[in-house]
């Protein structure tokens, strides 16, 4: 009865909360959770999952993966079609002719140059800046960028006046537009054509073409919220342009209000070229951080989909999705023989609200991070730049436990950060065990006998059971080495800002991979990575890395990752590997078509259409085997996928 009374009465402040001071507006066509509060969407600096889910919402890239294939198939988004060159680094997209800002405006080739020069500007700090250095001139021109910065800023403290700085401020900025233009190349040949030349062929690099990061944005409205700090030289955005009523997206729908920690609402773009294709006319996201509420707006029909089910009762729920399964045995491993994918199997079994929970294997690691610099944020020591201490603390966690008593959704150990199994071709290397006996020989040896004089804090935010974790981990450490454990507990905007300034020694981590390659999780660790929270640094490492580009063939590429995973998996330990995903949606098959069940959970929520309604098709969609020259690495098969476990 408590269980049941406390996410009543959270879900009854919530709807307070939210109506209290608005006359609600109609019912949205879908509506859904997006567990976590937007940060940005800014494609510059855009990084976490809830946010590229909202940037897949209200913009596109020149390319969209289908993620109802098995294998992600490229498919056509803002470019209609593209040439590849012989030699496989040059890219020439053909944007649509149809293809028009929300405000009416084409959108043009010259659009991605703008926007991706200042993607590339190390003044905005974003996450994913390496990827740009894959381009021809890229990598060169962002170090000049840095240096410029550099040697700018006391020459403009020897001048004497603001009008002075601001001259050379601006100044720097147009070498900058002439620097850029003079090594990148990315090049607008017109209105419609894109050219991009890379360093060296990349097979993912039409997938990345529709990750958010390298989504467009709308130069004359970005430019209006830009400006040259005089004193720095460097370019300040203020994110008041992603936000209604003056944003301008170029994506299936637009984002018409936006307020933080109440909701998100959305709807359909009147200029998107592929408007026709749409089955829900608008979108409502409410800010729900109650895991409990969260459940419980499903189940009273307040929202479509709840993108990720984490309260402390979800195995229940499980187990009550098994008995149902126990009673229609029979049925399932017949459509299970059909190939048909588990969505479409709990389509056609009986309506049931036992049958709205789902399991699927996700493209994604949980694992701690260990701060890897000399010194903490304080000026102390770091016990964790020692390779021993991390390595000690890796050996002594038992996973086991956590998976089985804490997370009970049947996710398997892990002991490597790629996925094991997930891609194609790729041998994954051991990684470590259990070894208590050697984890406390490594402190011995580090300094810390039986632990003392070794005292560590973990940091985590209230959410998804971090805390019940971190106290599995800490029990660990102290029971098994001796140490002292400190649990912090912060709220997520404040995690975010301490993993970004290193100001921890210890803490929660996770991660999805962004494309279909091992470098989108083992990237995480090379030096200077816009990712790599850790600070971790290895010229042996990254040497690997840069070798396995050069690689003659794609099983040398492959092994070459590999042994770079094996040496932040075996060797140097910047972090510990804990459990693979695995991702619990509710919906209710019979109702919602467009959830995907691709490991990847990409989730593109344009292609939602609710059955029961006279808007759309109406006509499911299911998974299918995607065509071998039109995507990359096939992830796990589909026949492979459990709805339930």
């Amino acid at each position: 009865m408590i269980r049941i009374v406390i996410p009543i009465l959270t879900f009854l402040a919530l709807i307070l909360g939210l109506t209290a001071f608005d006359r609600p507006g109609p019912k949205a066509d879908f509506t859904f959770i997006n567990r976590g509060d937007v940060s940005t969407l800014d494609p510059a600096i855009i990084s976490w999952v809830q946010d590229n889910r909202v940037a897949r919402i209200i913009s596109e890239g020149l390319t969209r993966s289908d993620n109802f294939t098995d294998n992600f198939e490229v498919s056509p988004a803002a470019a209609e079609r593209w040439d590849i060159s012989a030699d496989g680094r040059t890219y020439t997209f053909h944007i649509r002719k149809d293809a028009k800002w929300s405000n009416g405006d084409d959108v043009r080739a010259s659009d991605w140059v703008f926007s991706w020069r200042r993607s590339m500007l190390p003044d905005l700090a974003g996450d994913y800046i390496k990827l740009y250095t894959m381009i021809e001139g890229g990598q060169q021109f962002i170090e000049w960028r840095i240096a410029a910065i550099k040697d700018f800023a006391p020459l403009a403290a020897s001048m004497a006046t603001d009008e002075e700085r601001k001259a050379s401020a601006e100044s720097l900025w147009e070498d900058t537009l002439a620097k850029f233009d003079e090594l990148v190349q990315l090049k607008s040949l017109d209105d419609k054509t894109l050219r991009i030349t890379l360093v060296r062929p990349t097979s993912y690099f039409l997938d990345l073409m529709g990750f958010p990061p390298m989504f467009p944005v709308y130069p004359p409205l970005v430019r209006g919220f830009e400006s040259i700090d005089p004193r720095t030289g460097l370019l300040k955005s203020r994110p008041d342009w992603t936000k209604p009523p003056q944003s301008i997206t170029n994506g299936p729908f637009k984002l018409t209000q936006w307020r933080f920690k109440r909701d998100m609402q959305f709807e359909q773009n009147p200029h998107y070229w592929n408007r026709a294709a749409l089955n829900i006319r608008t979108i409502a996201i409410p800010s729900v951080q109650d895991a409990n509420a969260s459940v419980l707006a499903f189940r009273t029909g307040a929202v479509d989909w709840v993108s990720d089910v984490v309260p402390t009762y979800r195995m229940e729920m499980l187990r009550e999705k098994q008995e149902f399964y126990a009673q229609h045995a029979q049925q399932i491993t017949q459509l299970r023989a059909q190939g048909l994918d588990p969505i479409e199997i709990d389509r056609q079994l009986p309506p049931d609200p036992r049958n709205t929970i789902h399991v699927f294997p996700a493209f994604g690691t949980y694992f701690y991070n260990f701060n890897c610099n000399s010194k903490l944020a304080d000026g102390r020591p770091n016990p964790l730049a020692d390779t021993r201490v991390r390595k000690a603390l890796a050996l002594s966690v038992d996973k086991q436990a956590v998976t089985q008593n804490i997370r009970q959704v049947g996710e398997p150990v892990a002991s490597v950060i790629v996925p094991r199994g997930s891609l194609a071709g790729y041998q994954s290397p051991d990684g470590l065990g259990r070894d208590i006996a050697a984890a406390r020989d490594l402190l011995t040896a580090a300094g810390y006998p039986n632990g003392k004089g070794l005292s560590i804090e973990i940091i985590f935010n209230k959410d998804a059971g971090h805390d019940l974790i971190a106290q599995v981990i800490a029990k660990d450490w102290e029971r098994e080495l001796g140490i002292e454990v400190r649990l912090s507990q912060v709220e997520i905007k404040v995690f975010r800002e301490r993993l970004k300034n290193a100001d921890y020694m210890v803490s929660r981590a996770a991660w999805f991979g962004d494309y279909g390659d091992p470098t989108t999780f083992l990237n995480l660790n090379r030096t200077g990575d816009g990712n790599n929270d850790r600070k971790y640094s290895s010229a042996a490492y990254d040497a690997l890395l840069d070798q396995a580009e050069l690689a003659a063939s794609t099983e040398d590429r492959l092994r070459m990752l590999a042994d770079a995973e094996r040496i932040i998996v075996e060797q140097d330990l910047p972090l510990i590997p804990i459990f693979q995903y695995v991702q619990l949606y509710l919906f209710d098959p019979h109702r919602t078509t467009g959830i995907s069940s691709h490991p990847r959970m990409e989730q593109q929520i344009h292609r939602v259409d609710l059955l029961d309604d006279a808007i759309g098709t109406n006509v499911p969609l299911m998974m299918r085997r995607g065509d071998n020259t039109k995507g990359g690495f096939r992830l796990q098969s589909i026949d492979n996928q459990q709805s339930g476990r």
